[in-house]
């Protein structure tokens, strides 16, 4: 009895780990194409570099939907790419705002690490320590680190506020102050992926109930059926004697059970729940692979009741997401972690 729930467990996990493994996939596929990393950290670089911009505003919008409408079609942050290593000499601080003067010195002092994307930056981190020696670069150019503050205070940049504060704290002391620029663009790193992360759970929000409905997949429908194989195996494998087969037989609809025993046996029910997507793929035995429009039979499950509290089991499980459920599965067969 025990091996019953066992079987049912593994295949709820596998069922949930691979559709969790989708929604991920979609999920970094288009973080990749749309750049949303590199974007993201750029806006985040404007607004304190150079400040809000006068007619557009913000360039990391506070919204929800203004993230996902700005960032990956309508602005880019991003600084224009150049395959030239960083300057000797920093550059200097302008004496007037020119928009983005203090993203163009920035880039300059680290676009060694850096390659190409459609004509912008790629470049999505910035180690703090990277960002610290690049801060003391640009304060000598301006001879010392006071001037390089009051040119900052000068062109209204809002990095004025937040060194001003690391210099007072470090006394004149220039290896405690870059100390201190690292310390604080460090924190700033983990505020801004906390911010990252709480959008991408709406994305995966988003793409979880698309999965979901496209596979039509319905978590209490598909124990069932896991519970019915389970038995259906059991009964196949205590067939001895006439009576037995007579019971397996009426079980199979009254016909031959050996073909019906063969399709049990050679369709897990994993296959039987995934060809009921909108677009179904069959693999014979022989030939090659098939793909088939599902749509009537798919529409057929999606509008019936019956099936939503299944379908609201399955996207509660993708919520969870992947790590959550490979852990599930390593526990349950006693796959040990290398670390």
């Amino acid at each position: 009895m025990l091996s019953v729930y066992v079987d049912l467990a593994l295949g709820l996990v596998v069922a949930f780990l691979l559709l969790s493994l989708l929604v991920s996939g979609l999920n970094e596929a288009a973080v990749r194409v749309l750049a949303i990393r590199s974007k993201f950290l750029w806006a985040y670089l404007r607004d304190t570099m150079d400040g809000a911009d006068k007619k557009t505003g913000s360039w990391l919008p506070a919204s929800v939907l203004g993230v996902f409408r700005v960032l990956p079609f309508l602005r880019d942050p991003r600084p224009r790419h150049s395959e030239l290593p960083s300057p000797s000499k920093p550059g200097e601080v302008p004496e007037t705002r020119t928009g983005d003067s203090m993203i163009k010195l920035l880039y300059e002092r680290v676009r060694e690490i850096d390659h190409g994307k459609r004509g912008r930056t790629s470049i999505a981190n910035i180690p703090p320590a990277r960002f610290s020696v690049a801060v003391m670069e640009l304060a000598s150019a301006e001879n010392d680190v006071p001037q390089f503050l009051a040119k900052l205070q000068k062109i209204d940049s809002p990095l004025y506020g937040h060194l001003k504060g690391v210099w007072e704290s470090a006394q004149g002391d220039l290896d405690r102050f870059r100390q201190g620029v690292e310390s604080w663009f460090d924190g700033e790193m983990q505020r801004l992926s906390m911010l990252y992360k709480r959008y991408v759970k709406w994305v995966v929000a988003v793409l979880g109930i698309a999965v979901t409905l496209l596979f039509s997949m319905d978590g209490f429908e598909y124990a069932k059926t896991l519970l019915r194989d389970n038995a259906y195996r059991a009964s196949v494998t205590a067939v001895s004697g006439p009576e037995a087969y007579d019971a397996l037989q009426q079980q199979c609809t009254g016909g031959d059970p050996v073909p019906c025993v063969t399709e049990v046996l050679s369709q897990p029910a994993l296959v039987r729940m995934m060809g009921q997507a909108m677009v179904s793929v069959s693999i014979p035995a022989e030939g090659d692979p098939g793909f088939e429009w599902n749509g009537g039979a798919w529409w057929g499950r999606v509008s019936t009741p019956s099936h939503w509290p299944g379908f609201l089991l399955t996207y509660v499980a993708l919520l969870f997401g992947a790590p959550f459920w490979w852990d599930v599965f390593r526990r349950i067969t006693g796959i040990k972690s290398k670390r």
